[in-house]
This record gives C-alpha cells, sequence and structure tokens, in this order.
C-alpha cells in the first residue's frame, strides 16, 4: 500500500491519515489507543496530529493487521519481538515497491 501524504509536513491531522490509508478515523482512533507505539501529539482542542513517523508505525499496523490478518494482539506481540527488525523490513519492501513502480512506469516509456 502506498500512503499519499505531503512529505513536508510535520504533523498530520486525523482526517489527513485517515483518508490515506482509506479508512475511518474512527479505526485510527482505536488503533492510537491500542498500539503503545504510536504517540501522536494533542492540539489545544485535543485533535491528535500525528508525526511521519506515526504515519510509518500506522503503516506497519495497517500491513499487519489489513494485509497479513494478523489479529491486534499477534500484531501487538509482532511489533514488541521484532519492532526494530519489522520496521527494517518493512521499509525495504516499500523502498523496492516504490523502485518497482518507478522502472514500470520507464519500461513504459520506452
Amino acid at each position: 500500500m502506498h500512503i499519499e501524504l505531503a512529505p513536508e509536513k510535520r504533523y498530520y491531522s486525523i482526517g489527513e491519515v485517515a483518508k490515506a490509508f482509506g479508512v475511518n478515523t474512527s479505526l485510527i482512533r482505536f488503533w492510537d489507543s491500542e498500539f503503545d507505539i504510536l504517540k501522536p501529539k494533542k492540539n489545544a482542542k485535543g485533535n491528535r496530529m500525528f508525526t511521519p513517523e506515526d504515519v510509518k508505525n500506522l503503516q506497519l499496523i495497517y500491513h499487519l493487521v489489513k494485509e497479513r490478518g494478523f489479529t491486534l494482539e499477534g500484531a501487538k506481540t509482532h511489533l514488541k519481538e521484532g519492532q526494530k527488525k519489522s520496521l527494517d523490513k518493512f521499509d525495504i519492501i516499500r523502498k523496492l515497491e516504490a523502485i518497482k513502480t518507478q522502472l514500470t512506469l520507464i519500461k513504459n516509456e520506452l
């Protein structure tokens, strides 16, 4: 899954994050309450503001729960046992997917 968010921003609203993932804001709020790895800031109104690091962690949670079919408890355990290793592998997979997309575009132009 490729997320479309402006890379130069320091914070993203819950609406922006939910739209980028194609899910309801309630799911993002639920995951925030369930996963300690997520640490969004709250503005004066109490609205969650997600950092790029939070978005990366949400991508990993989304990948585990929605794409790989992990239960919430299974995803939590997986994250606790191999958080750094999982993030590294996840980053590698996403970078390779981006490279594949670019190569396909180049191939189609030839």
